[in-house]
């Protein structure tokens, strides 16, 4: 029954010792590793010491933004509970712009084009498909924007699911039919999520074979057009990765790169976005 609050004691009690003697400038502090080690061995853990092997991927910038959001065991708790805990930023602000980001993914995008170049059929599933496409790039990048970003993703998705059900009323579909629509495209954008996750850290085949399960429904015959959307994929990643945190979490400002353009391999300058002290 205790054990596990006797291992996030041994653990939190070895980070703030480690903490302390890198702020004191120590390279090594031998009483505090004792202590340490005592508490982990007293609780049943393994060392505080030993790095996972999935931490050797964490890029710098990543291992800052992580060791700046440690939080107490009060704010794990009410957040495990379903609550938010202290934001960087109001969270009326960012609910906002987690608004106008989606808004961003609807209607800076050239659905045409999209539904030209990839052939695919214009109906509210192929839009709900490019549109998520471009909201996964959104929460990609802003996850990387710690505990607020996380906060924003979920109402940028909250967003997404109240835009799907109003065009599905506007479109005239039934309440029956509609909720079994929902629940597939709730069960598709999930999956899209994982597989597009896997494609992004892997090689372009992998990309490609995400896209084409996914945003081509297993339909696509022609190379060019996963090759085109590939292409399209790695630089918006690139392009939004390069944008400022800080002002994506106070405005949700995105400007996406064009389907087809000549020079992809060149990123374009990214300008500031301009807002006042209420994030309107």
């Amino acid at each position: 029954m205790y054990r596990r609050p006797l291992q996030f004691a041994a653990r939190s009690f070895a980070r703030v010792s480690a903490c302390r003697a890198a702020s004191a400038g120590k390279v090594f502090d031998k009483e505090a590793c004792f202590r340490a080690l005592a508490a982990c061995q007293q609780a049943g853990v393994s060392s505080p010491f030993v790095t996972p092997c999935r931490t050797l991927h964490v890029t710098t910038q990543e291992t800052r933004q992580h060791t700046e959001e440690e939080v107490g065991a009060f704010t794990k708790l009410i957040e495990a509970m379903g609550f938010t805990g202290p934001l960087k930023y109001n969270k009326w602000k960012i609910k906002i712009a987690a608004l106008r980001m989606y808004t961003c993914c609807v209607e800076r995008i050239n659905y045409d084009e999209f539904f030209e170049k990839c052939t695919l059929p214009d109906t509210l599933n192929s839009w709900f498909l490019v549109a998520q496409l471009h909201v996964w790039m959104c929460l990609v990048r802003m996850r990387q924007e710690g505990r607020e970003g996380k906060y924003m993703c979920r109402y940028i998705v909250h967003s997404m699911w109240e835009d799907v059900e109003q065009r599905s009323k506007i479109m005239g579909i039934d309440a029956i039919h509609r909720k079994e629509a929902m629940k597939a495209m709730t069960e598709t954008f999930y999956a899209a999520i994982f597989g597009y996750d896997e494609g992004v850290l892997s090689d372009d085949c992998v990309l490609a074979a995400a896209l084409w399960r996914n945003l081509f429904n297993r339909q696509c015959e022609d190379p060019r057009q996963l090759e085109l959307m590939v292409e399209y994929v790695r630089k918006q990643m690139q392009y939004i990765d390069a944008l400022d945190g800080d002002d994506l979490l106070l405005t949700g400002e995105v400007k996406w790169r064009p389907l087809v353009e000549e020079n992809a391999q060149s990123i374009l300058k990214v300008v500031k976005p301009t807002y006042n002290d209420t994030g309107l």
